[in-house]
């Protein structure tokens, strides 16, 4: 029997409800009793005296039986003036709280309600609670790690917001305007190419002689190189018609003069005059004052039936003479085209760098073969060949090819490219404006998206001070209900030992 007794009772907290039950300690209907002294309950807290216990019991959670047991034994300190000669209390307030007790007592509905009130915290408002803080500390974690990123883009396109504006040679402080300034300066440079091109003479020299020499070919090769060492970076006229220009009228941006005729000073000469008073008839026609250059013969026997004279197969055919672009200029001006240098015109431009890439393909494969040229056979080959071919040497002809490629990467450099491009199209300008622009935009845009994370992740950092007391308070209260439900079973089973498993918030 004292083996029986010291033994304990282990109880599984989301069985206690159906484990009260089973044994009869409780009533299958005690909801309903429930619900008739949570009424009472409801009533009473309206009338309570001023005590700072019975505030925070009343302003706290769930009020259950042993609420009401302290809550009497406040007011049995609070209304001991009001017994009768019998030793009864006439307050109305104590009788409501003590009926209350009374009710909870009937039938052990208190057990059940706590019991499931244990039940409950541990099976759902704990776990609630617990993903809602879960939740919350991990938005905080993903909200930083969105925070670094947007930090991180932002300064990765403001990176190559400058690096491209590098690229341009602009400081990206004023697109549009440093990007025009740039093609002022853009006429300087290729008239020092221009000028550079001038100590190409030897390589144009071996490239011919060698040429001559393979192939017998006469024909004058690198035409454009040849011209720009000989004359410089002179007008597109000049190469052209081989004649240097006497006047060269360079187009420039001016202003439409003041007197410029508009809409409002066209003269349409006598157009409609003697028509109809309203000025449109039924059709479009207008029947006097306006040569259509048609030929209306009514009377004459070889018009047709409209009164239109077509012609016939017999007449002589219609000449037409092609003029030549230009000829209207005078001879000796160089307008429009013809005053744009060699290098200037994309045409002329286009040839003289092909010619120099075909230069450079010569110099690079001639080292190359110069270096496989040590025995006999290769030797013999070149006995007949120039003295220009013959005395090269791999050191020479390596520096030849170091002038030819400074000259063809100066020119083909991107931010040439983009000087060329701006040019030629002035919309070129706003186009790469704009693009530069939604680069920076695009920052901006992450920075404020980087600020609206902060926030999130501060109201995110407020929600979790706001749970973490939740949950402390539910889990004190959860402790507390299984020490008076533990004490409150014992005592039924003589003092043994009860335990409730499982319980944890």
């Amino acid at each position: 029997m004292e083996n029986i007794q010291s033994l304990p009772i282990d109880i599984q907290s989301s069985k206690l409800l159906d484990w009260l039950l089973d044994r009869r300690h409780c009533n299958l209907k005690w909801q309903s009793a429930v619900k008739t002294i949570r009424e009472k309950i409801n009533a009473a807290i309206q009338d309570m005296p001023e005590n700072q216990e019975i505030t925070q019991l009343l302003s706290g959670s769930y009020i259950h039986y042993f609420h009401c047991l302290r809550i009497v034994e406040i007011l049995r300190g609070t209304e001991a003036s009001s017994k009768n000669i019998f030793g009864r209390y006439s307050s109305q307030r104590m009788k409501d709280w003590q009926e209350i007790v009374s009710l909870y007592e009937a039938d052990n509905v208190y057990l059940a309600e706590v019991a499931s009130l244990l039940s409950r915290n541990v099976s759902y408002e704990g776990p609630a609670l617990r993903k809602q803080l879960a939740k919350a500390k991990q938005l905080q974690q993903e909200l930083s790690r969105r925070e670094v990123e947007c930090q991180s883009s932002a300064a990765d396109l403001r990176e190559r917001y400058y690096a491209a504006c590098k690229q341009y040679g602009i400081t990206g402080e004023n697109v549009p305007r440093e990007l025009q300034a740039l093609v002022k300066d853009l006429p300087a440079v290729l008239e020092e190419v221009g000028k550079d091109s001038g100590k190409l003479e030897e390589q144009i020299r071996l490239y011919a002689a060698f040429t001559n020499f393979v192939c017998e070919w006469s024909d004058p090769v690198l035409p454009m190189l040849t011209f720009a060492q000989t004359r410089g970076n002179t007008t597109f006229y000049e190469w052209r018609t081989g004649k240097v220009p006497t006047v060269v009228e360079r187009p420039a941006a001016e202003a439409a003069p003041s007197g410029s005729a508009t809409d409002d000073m066209i003269d349409w000469g006598d157009f409609g005059k003697g028509a109809d008073p309203a000025g449109v008839n039924s059709g479009i026609a207008v029947e006097d004052g306006v040569d259509w250059g048609i030929s209306v013969e009514p009377n004459s026997e070889d018009t047709g039936a409209g009164g239109i004279d077509w012609g016939d197969s017999d007449a002589a055919p219609i000449e037409i003479e092609i003029v030549d672009v230009g000829t209207d200029c005078p001879e000796g001006v160089a307008r429009g085209e013809d005053a744009s240098t060699v290098l200037e015109n994309s045409q002329s431009r286009s040839q003289f760098i092909d010619e120099l890439m075909e230069l450079e393909v010569f110099l690079t494969q001639r080292i190359s073969e110069m270096g496989e040229e040590g025995d006999v056979v290769s030797m013999s080959q070149f006995q007949l060949a120039p003295s220009i071919v013959q005395n090269q040497t791999q050191k020479h002809v390596r520096e030849m090819l170091s002038q030819v490629q400074d000259l063809l990467h100066r020119l083909t450099t991107l931010r040439m490219q983009h000087l060329f491009m701006i040019q030629a199209s002035p919309r070129y300008v706003e186009r790469v404006s704009e693009v530069l622009r939604q680069k920076l935009k695009q920052a901006d845009i992450l920075v404020l998206k980087g600020a609206t994370m902060v926030e999130k992740r501060q109201e995110a950092l407020e929600e979790q001070s706001r749970l973490e007391p939740r949950v402390d308070l539910l889990a004190g209260c959860t402790r507390d209900l299984q020490k008076l439900i533990e004490a409150d079973v014992s005592k039924r089973y003589n003092s043994r030992p009860v335990n409730l498993m499982g319980v944890n918030i």
